[in-house]
C-alpha cells in the first residue's frame, strides 16, 4: 500500500476501521478512535566524502483506544485483518474495564465537532523518491567544497527523511486523513589550530522542516552561502581566546534561542507535567495551574505562542490524533503565563470549551498523548534586524547555533552553550571566544529579555526527536523565535566546569 492511498476516502482503509469502532460501541465503550498509521524513516551518511551508512525502515498498524466506563483502554495491532482488528478492540475494552477500580475521577472529553478532509504538508520533491547516489553526490559535493579549504581535517554529513501518513475514523463521526514529509540534514567539519592544539567543529544551522528534498536543494535554505563560510569561521574559533565568566549581555540567534524555548518554555507549559501527572524524560514544570494568569514568567516583551497552523512547523498538522482541528493560541502574553498545551481529556477535567488540539502518538503501537506544538516567541512590531540589535550592545557576546544543554527536573535552572560566541564592544563585533556556556533560571533569563529582533530576524527550529512518557515516544517539533537581547545572564568558562 503506498502512502498516497492512505486518505479518509479509501473504503478498503475506512471500512475496516469504521467496523472497529462498531465493535467497541457494542461491547460498551462511549467514545472510540481507531488510527491507522504508517510510517517510513530514512537515513544517509557519508564521512569524509564516502558512504558511511544508509537506512530504511518502515512500520505500519492500527491503533485502537476506547473510552469504558470513564476510563481509557488501548490496543494496536500491525494487522489489518479483521480478526486482528477485532482481538485489538476487545484487549482495548478488557483493559479499559481492568483500569476501573484505579481510577479516582472518570475521564471527560472537551467537545469537538466532527472532521472530514484530507492534509498534507508541504512537499514537491519526495524525498523517499531519490536515489541514494544522488543524495551520497550531493552530500559529498558539499563535503568536497568544505574539505577543499586550509585547516579542516574532517567532515560528515547526514540526512535523515520521516513520511507519516494517518487515517483517523471515531464515534464522534470524524473522518480524516494527513500525510505529513519531514527532512533534517547537517553537515560538520572538524579542524585544529597547531599553535594552541585546539581541536574543535562547525555545524551547519540549517533546522529540520516540513519540506521534501527541495529543501536540501537550497530552496528554504542557503546551503551554499553557509557552508561557504564555515572553514573561515571554524579557524576563527580554533584560534579564539576563552571565554571570561560573569555577568553579560548576549545577543541570542534564533539558531541557538529555539532549544531554550523549547526546554524551559515548551516542556514547562505542557500542563500534564504542570499538573504533575508525567515526569518522564523532562520531569514537571514550576508552572503550576495554581499561578495560570498570575506567573510573571518573563518581561513584558514575552509572547509565546502554540500552533499546530505555522508553514512548515515539524508539529504543524490539519487535526491531532484525537481529531481536534489545528488552531494557535497564547502560552505566555506580556510575560504571563496564560495558557498550555491540552489534549480532550485534560480540557475537559478543567471545564475548558475545547481542547488545543495537541494530542500525537507516534506509532499504532502507542496510545496518543499530550504532545508539544510549534512553541514560538513573536518577533517585534519594528523589523529590527540582528545586526541593529548588536549595534546597541555596549559589551557583550552574539551566540550562534545550539549545542549542548541542561535543565532541572522542573524546567527551571538550566545552562546552555551554542556553536559560534561571537565578542561584541561597542556595537561591533570583534571576533570569536570559546568555551562559553549561558547559565540562568527560567524566570530570571525570560524576565532580562530586553529587545527583540522584527520579523525578518525570525527563524523557525526545530528538532525530530523530542520524547516523553513511558514507554518512550518520539514527537517532532518547531520554535519559531526572532533574535533577542537579554541582560546581566551569567556566563560561564564551560572548560572550567567539572
Amino acid at each position: 500500500m503506498t502512502l498516497d492511498s492512505v486518505r479518509f476516502d479509501n473504503p478498503s482503509l475506512v471500512q475496516p476501521l469504521e467496523a472497529s469502532i462498531q465493535t467497541a460501541l457494542r461491547l460498551g465503550a462511549s467514545h472510540v478512535e481507531a488510527r491507522m498509521m504508517q510510517t517510513r524513516v530514512r537515513y544517509v551518511a557519508t564521512a569524509d566524502r564516502q558512504l558511511e551508512s544508509a537506512g530504511l525502515s518502515r512500520t505500519s498498524g492500527v491503533g485502537i483506544r476506547v473510552l469504558v466506563d470513564g476510563c481509557w483502554g488501548f490496543a494496536g495491532t500491525s494487522s489489518m485483518r479483521p480478526e486482528d482488528l477485532d482481538r485489538a478492540v476487545r484487549d482495548a475494552v478488557l483493559l479499559a474495564r481492568a483500569s476501573r477500580p484505579l481510577a479516582t475521577d472518570p475521564v471527560t472529553l472537551a467537545p469537538e465537532p466532527s472532521h472530514t478532509g484530507h492534509w498534507s504538508s508541504a512537499c514537491s520533491e519526495d524525498p523517499f523518491e531519490v536515489t541514494n547516489s544522488d543524495i551520497e553526490a550531493l552530500l559529498c559535493g558539499r563535503e568536497s567544497t568544505l574539505a577543499s579549504a586550509a585547516g579542516i581535517q574532517h567532515t560528515d554529513s547526514s540526512l535523515m527523511a520521516v513520511d507519516e501518513a494517518t487515517v483517523l475514523v471515531t464515534s464522534d463521526g470524524t473522518r480524516v486523513s494527513q500525510h505529513k514529509t519531514r527532512v533534517h540534514a547537517t553537515i560538520t567539519a572538524l579542524g585544529s589550530n597547531d599553535q594552541t592544539g585546539v581541536i574543535d567543529t562547525m555545524r551547519s544551522l540549517a533546522p529540520p522542516t516540513a519540506r521534501g528534498f527541495e529543501y536540501l536543494r537550497g530552496d528554504g535554505w542557503d546551503w551554499d552561502t553557509e557552508i561557504a563560510a564555515m572553514p573561515d569561521l571554524l579557524a576563527e574559533k580554533l584560534a579564539a581566546p576563552s571565554v571570561t565568566p560573569g555577568p553579560a549581555t548576549v545577543v541570542l540567534d534564533p539558531s541557538n534561542l529555539w532549544l531554550t524555548i523549547h526546554e524551559s518554555v515548551g516542556h514547562a507549559t505542557e500542563l500534564d507535567r504542570a499538573l504533575g501527572y508525567e515526569a518522564n524524560y523532562a520531569g514537571t514544570s514550576f508552572a503550576t495551574p495554581d499561578q495560570l494568569g498570575t506567573l510573571r514568567y518573563g518581561s513584558p516583551l514575552m509572547h509565546v505562542t502554540g500552533d499546530r497552523t505555522t508553514d512548515f512547523g515539524l508539529a504543524t498538522t490539519g487535526w491531532d490524533d484525537e481529531g481536534v482541528a489545528a488552531q494557535e493560541w497564547d502560552l505566555v502574553r506580556d510575560g504571563v503565563l496564560v495558557g498550555y498545551q491540552l489534549d480532550r481529556a485534560m480540557a475537559g477535567e478543567f471545564g475548558l470549551p475545547r481542547s488545543n488540539g495537541c494530542a500525537y502518538a507516534d506509532s499504532p503501537q502507542h496510545t496518543p498523548i499530550q504532545r508539544m506544538p510549534n512553541v514560538s516567541l513573536r518577533p517585534g512590531a519594528v523589523d529590527t534586524s540582528t545586526a541593529e540589535l548588536i549595534a546597541g550592545i555596549e559589551d557583550g557576546y552574539y551566540i550562534v547555533g545550539d549545542k549542548s544543554w541542561s535543565i532541572d527536573m522542573q524546567r527551571y535552572n538550566f545552562q546552555f552553550t551554542g556553536q559560534r560566541f561571537h565578542r561584541i564592544k561597542s556595537g561591533v563585533i570583534t571576533g570569536q571566544v570559546r568555551d562559553l556556556a549561558y547559565q540562568s533560571r527560567t524566570p530570571d533569563f525570560w524576565g532580562s529579555l530586553v529587545a527583540l529582533g522584527g520579523p525578518s530576524t525570525y527563524v523557525l527550529g526545530g528538532a525530530l526527536n523530542c520524547g516523553k512518557a513511558q514507554p518512550g515516544q518520539v514527537a517532532a517539533v518547531s520554535h519559531g523565535c526572532p533574535s533577542a537581547v537579554f541582560e546581566h545572564v551569567t556566563l560561564l568558562n564551560a572548560s572550567d566546569a567539572s
